[in-house]
């Protein structure tokens, strides 16, 4: 058996990671429409956050690639394929092709610029004339998942040049006048702990969708997660066995919903509704606006469905939302519990906590 084969089987399955619902969802949204622009996740330790984005990353159908080509071009897809791919293309030269699995990549607390954006030789430019790139994770992450843990220590250039390269879908390197460039098109996905400092609102603000994630409280639970990771250790392969229908059921599921995607509609009324939302809460800019929109399509696109419904945009409207309202020190008040307020209200939904508080009162009242 190959050595990839092995480390392919070992990968916990996304299927059989129980709970941490939104976090999953906000993670199958970005890959359907990686231009939602990536998930910050922000939980206590120990909750299986790098387990489950692995997970996603082993999930994922394998991409066609352009055989030995640091960049994971795609020989279709001009957006997504270096330069040199595009010339050979262009002088109609042979282009040979392969595939592989979707690139997962984790971005240590440590990395230097160089390593994460590619180095240029400069004395191989300028005594060879020729352009020397040693590419960086972000050729590597292309078309994959760049995963950075701990997120808020890391130095905040850094996360600037890694959310501008996730939203231009290019990275570019200058020294001494030398310019190179290549696709770097990938879901970002950060994870932090409260405990450990926020991210700056400005760089939080950069990522399409926050999901929060807590210790699951319920002993039963606890005990079936306990179970499960026993059962996966002591033998993986079993494991991977019992859930490969249900892996590859979800995996259906995502080809066809981005496949579907482009046909979906949100209703005009709808948009009018959501940046009133936003607009309400007091967001800054327009990037709640278009991450909700798009996340409401993807959500419909993976259900199947070419409509958006209202509900569509209240299972999505948290997560694109809650981390752009600006933070007051002095408010207890949770920022998903303000969206959903303002949703309930915008789109004429009662509050179900609020119309029996009231109506409790209602009947106090009556007794007296």
């Amino acid at each position: 058996m190959s050595s990839t084969a092995q480390a392919v089987r070992r990968v916990f399955p996304f299927t059989a990671i129980v709970g941490q619902e939104e976090m999953k969802l906000a993670l199958l949204l970005n890959v359907i429409d990686p231009k939602i622009g990536g998930v910050m996740i922000m939980g206590d330790r120990g909750t299986g956050k790098s387990t489950t984005i692995r997970a996603l990353a082993d999930l994922l159908p394998e991409i066609e690639v352009v055989a030995d080509d640091p960049f994971n071009s795609d020989p279709q897809d001009p957006e997504l394929m270096s330069d040199a791919v595009r010339q050979q293309i262009e002088q109609q030269a042979e282009i040979p092709v392969t595939h592989k699995k979707v690139p997962m990549v984790d971005l240590p607390l440590g990395a230097t610029e160089d390593r994460v954006c590619g180095t240029i030789d400069i004395e191989k430019a300028l005594s060879e004339g020729i352009k020397a790139f040693e590419p960086g994770l972000l050729a590597k992450a292309n078309r994959g998942i760049l995963y950075v843990d701990e997120v808020n220590l890391l130095d905040d250039h850094l996360v600037d040049v890694l959310l501008d390269s996730a939203a231009g879908g290019w990275n570019t390197v200058e020294r001494e006048g030398i310019s190179i460039r290549h696709p770097a098109r990938f879901v970002l996905v950060g994870s932090g702990n409260p405990e450990e400092g926020e991210l700056r609102p400005q760089l939080l603000d950069r990522f399409g969708m926050h999901a929060e994630i807590h210790t699951v409280k319920e002993p039963a639970l606890r005990v079936q997660i306990v179970e499960q990771r026993a059962e996966f250790d002591q033998n993986p392969q079993q494991f991977l066995e019992k859930y490969l229908p249900q892996q590859q059921e979800l995996q259906q599921k995502l080809i066809q919903a981005q496949a579907l995607l482009p046909s979906v509609n949100l209703d005009y009324d709808l948009r009018v509704n959501i940046s009133e939302v936003c607009s309400e809460l007091d967001v800054d800019g327009l990037r709640g606006d278009i991450v909700t929109n798009r996340a409401a399509k993807a959500l419909a696109a993976f259900e199947g469905r070419t409509e958006v419904t209202v509900d569509d945009i209240r299972r999505v409207i948290t997560l694109c939302l809650r981390h752009r309202l600006r933070k007051d020190p002095l408010e207890a008040i949770d920022s998903g519990y303000k969206v959903e307020k303002a949703f309930n209200r915008v789109f004429g939904i009662e509050d179900v906590t609020e119309s029996a508080q009231s109506n409790g009162t209602a009947q106090m009242s009556g007794r007296r």
